[in-house]
């Protein structure tokens, strides 16, 4: 007798857990934070970074020297 309540708890048990993952398995996941705004704020942030290094590049006024040609001059050679 004890063996057969071992027996029939155990298959209630089961049949509980599979009810519980029939039920979890038809409800529809809720997006969750990162599913609603990950890309947008992916966008934004890339779009922030490329218009504050457009403004930098274009109303900084840097003197870039990039060549030396035509304004390095040689100095005169002075025997000693």
């Amino acid at each position: 007798i004890l063996d057969q309540k071992r027996t029939t708890l155990s298959h209630l048990q089961v049949q509980s857990i599979q009810q519980v993952v029939a039920r979890q398995s038809h409800q529809k996941r809720m997006p969750n934070f990162h599913d609603k705004y990950g890309n947008a704020i992916l966008a934004g942030g890339g779009i922030f970074c490329v218009s504050i290094w457009t403004y930098t590049a274009t109303q900084i006024v840097i003197d870039w020297n990039l060549s030396p040609v035509g304004r390095v001059t040689p100095k005169e050679w002075r025997d000693q």
